[in-house]
């Protein structure tokens, strides 16, 4: 396999690390939320998704506002800083959670920090490489974000049984969520050795988004995405589908923990296939293989199926976030990429709200049952698929290596 550190800036190599310990910490926490608010808090699966949906949306709308100002003050690093502090000051608070009302406002500071960070990393990440390696750099970032999203879940995993034997139910997950708190300080140190790219960008005072600016290519995946994105769920809705077909609670978190090692494990390879044939190719199969999983899950009855679709869906999860963000990259001159990459992830995050109800609500009321929920999603990303090819044809390819 190849060294997924060869050639990247030192920068970039650090910035995985802080990923990885924010992740570990994380997902210690998030692969039992769902539960945690169904099982121990007494609330219904469209609750979940109304915390997930507020808390993406929250994220992405954040992206695009934070992106922007980047742009103007031309300075990356204050918003990665303050952004990754400020999520690992919040996350021990879910142990202090009685009602679903106060998950749903940590979630929501949480993601806070999240959004203040996410577009100014990603620009500092397509700073430190050029076109013939982006798509690798993006790619080892994700690869480190899901290590650190593999060593959370098992972390969890391990101690539940020992907290379970020791404590009620809703007192074993407090002390997971309290303990989180230890990688997230670990990610809050080693961002002191992260420097900003001299020369990157530089102020602008009389800065004013350009969205005029933006090419064809850049507005016709924008809207793809967000087509694709009203149809989507992310893995809370997995996690109760697992639970449904009467997995033990014990056991999902080993599950989510595989997920996010095949997420991992083709994070790399996903970028470094975009930088040969070209983004858009990937990017298509990425929505294709979503489409496929959600199906799949509609109709599962077996744990073992739902690993396999566990895993899938960390297949999609790799080529979609780590190239999309690759392409969008390409598409923008540095003096705009925090406007680009925000816009992107604000449009996702606009979507995220009303899909994520959409999900919980197909899930709790219609006649279908939970079927409704995956059967809708895939109808959505199948259809996703013909509008990007469609619409892209009309567009110049983005050629091997280049994105352009």
């Amino acid at each position: 396999m190849r060294n997924p550190f060869g050639g990247l800036n030192r920068n970039v190599i650090l910035l995985g690390f802080v990923s990885f310990f924010t992740d570990a910490s994380s997902e210690m926490i998030f692969p039992l939320v769902p539960i945690f608010v169904t099982s121990v808090l007494g609330a219904p699966a469209s609750v979940v998704g109304l915390i997930e949906g507020v808390a993406e949306a929250t994220a992405n709308i954040i992206k695009m506002l934070t992106g922007m100002y980047s742009d103007k003050m031309g300075r990356r690093r204050p918003f990665v800083f303050w952004g990754y502090a400020s999520s690992s000051v919040v996350k021990p608070f879910f142990a202090l959670a009685s009602v679903w009302p106060h998950v749903l406002f940590i979630r929501f500071l949480d993601r806070v920090g999240k959004g203040v960070r996410g577009s100014a990393r990603d620009v500092m990440v397509a700073d430190y490489t050029d076109d013939k390696s982006r798509g690798r750099a993006f790619g080892y970032r994700k690869m480190m974000d899901q290590g650190g999203a593999f060593v959370g879940p098992l972390i969890a995993f391990l101690l539940m049984p020992f907290l379970l034997a020791k404590y009620p139910v809703g007192d074993a997950y407090r002390v997971i969520f309290a303990l989180s708190v230890v990688p997230a300080v670990v990610a809050v140190a080693i961002l002191f050795a992260v420097k900003e790219k001299e020369g990157a960008a530089r102020e602008n005072k009389s800065w004013r988004p350009d969205f005029k600016s933006l090419s064809r290519r850049y507005k016709v995946n924008l809207f793809v995405a967000l087509f694709f994105s009203l149809g989507t769920f992310n893995y809370a809705f997995f996690i109760l589908r697992a639970s449904d077909i009467g997995m033990p609670v014990a056991l999902i978190p080993l599950v989510y923990m595989f997920y996010n090692f095949v997420y991992g494990a083709f994070a790399v390879p996903a970028g470094v296939l975009s930088d040969k044939v070209g983004r858009r190719p990937v990017i298509a199969a990425g929505y294709l293989i979503f489409g496929v999983t959600a199906l799949g899950l509609g109709f599962v009855s077996s744990y073992a199926l739902i690993a396999v679709f566990f895993a899938t869906y960390g297949v999609y999860m790799a080529i979609v976030e780590s190239v999309q963000r690759a392409y969008i990259a390409d598409l923008a001159g540095s003096s705009i990429r925090g406007t680009a990459l925000g816009l992107y992830q604000g449009a996702i995050g606009i979507a995220a709200l009303p899909a994520g109800v959409i999900a919980g609500v197909l899930w709790d009321v219609t006649i279908a049952g939970v079927r409704a929920t995956f059967i809708f999603s895939a109808a959505v990303s199948f259809a996703a698929v013909l509008l990007f090819i469609a619409l892209s044809r009309g567009t110049t390819e983005d050629t091997p290596a280049t994105g352009r």
